[in-house]
């Protein structure tokens, strides 16, 4: 198997710092996969440790500030006008709104709050009022992530002098894997928004979902997408599927819970400085796995009552997990602060 030993330099730029220097084949990530679990997490563990506080974790809090009525047809997705979920297509929130929300996700421990529209793509005064969101967001503290859809030439500049931290816009599954979910845009769409993004000197928020019904094949091509963007992404979060009734995904084979923890700690390895986040289908992972993901890697969670319009373990029941865990909320700016191979402990 080919080797990446990819030392940072302590002193680097931090996007040189977030550059494989040899691309991940997907056989590679595949054979990664495929090694014993135990000799997995311990190489995960590894990396994790060379570059943040292994017990630290950040918080974000995501609140859906246009629910419903996408046009798009992704097959997860219960915001789809194209399916019968329940879910009824709604306005923007008022900005008074969002802000009370925001105030409410710091006060609970969160640090990044990020607001999600059901849109293809924003028209230019939907994006004016977002930009006032956002600085309104920032003014409480807080690091800002949105995610609107694609953008256009020039909304991300206009997202980033509104003083936007993070642009999240997922790639989902591998390319070979992307037109049997989604028939309403393509791979290429996908990727040209993240460009615009990074052109625009915004962080990457990129990640994708397990248990569409991939292969493993198919999801190691997801994490060689993500670790050979250049830079990869400073966040990955990695959703496990939230089966809605009325999407084409609903009754999915449930993913083995090993087989997710597996992606985490894959994740980590082939993009060891990102903030990787479990993000969508915690409220069906008990304690223990949860604690496996933290132990495989992951060192950021989406914290609160809701994931968009499905549910997430509440603040307190998280808090409550942490405590048992020895783990503590951290901003990302204390937990990235190692620049060399040695433990962030050990400094």
């Amino acid at each position: 198997m080919q080797t990446h030993a990819h030392t940072p330099n302590a002193h680097g730029h931090a996007d040189a710092e977030r550059r494989n220097l040899t691309p991940w084949r997907t056989e590679d990530i595949d054979a990664l996969f495929a090694l014993p679990f135990n000799d997995l997490i311990h190489r995960a563990q590894q990396v994790h440790r060379a570059h943040f506080d292994a017990n630290a974790v950040q918080l974000s809090t995501l609140l859906s500030i246009k629910t419903g009525g996408c046009p798009e047809d992704c097959a997860y997705c219960p915001q789809s006008a194209r399916y019968d979920t329940g879910v009824e297509a709604e306005k923007l929130m008022p900005i008074a709104e969002v802000l009370e929300a925001a105030q409410r996700a710091k006060d609970n421990g969160a640090t990044r709050f990020c607001m999600g529209a059901a849109w293809r793509s924003p028209k230019p005064h939907q994006v004016d009022a977002v930009g006032e969101m956002v600085r309104g967001v920032k003014a409480l503290g807080l690091e800002t992530c949105v995610t609107l859809g694609m953008l256009r030439d020039g909304q991300a500049e206009q997202l980033r002098e509104a003083g936007l931290d993070y642009y999240n816009h997922n790639l989902d599954t591998s390319p070979e894997f992307y037109g049997q979910i989604i028939t309403t845009r393509t791979y290429q769409d996908r990727l040209d928004t993240l460009a615009r993004v990074r052109d625009a000197g915004l962080k990457v928020c990129c990640g994708g979902i397990v248990g569409l019904g991939e292969s493993r094949r198919e999801r190691a091509g997801l994490i060689a997408q993500l670790a050979n963007m250049d830079p990869y992404p400073e966040s990955v979060p990695i959703n496990n599927l939230v089966q809605v009734e009325g999407t084409p995904l609903s009754g999915n084979d449930a993913v083995d819970p090993f087989d997710f923890v597996r992606t985490i700690a894959v994740a980590r390895i082939t993009m060891p400085r990102a903030m990787v986040r479990l993000s969508a289908g915690r409220e069906t992972m008990d304690d223990a796995l949860q604690a496996l993901c933290f132990l495989a890697g992951a060192n950021s969670m989406f914290y609160g009552d809701k994931l968009l319009v499905t549910d997430n373990p509440q603040a307190e029941a998280d808090r409550q997990l942490l405590t048992r865990l020895g783990m503590r909320a951290s901003s990302e700016a204390q937990l990235s602060t190692c620049g060399d191979d040695t433990p962030c402990a050990a400094h």
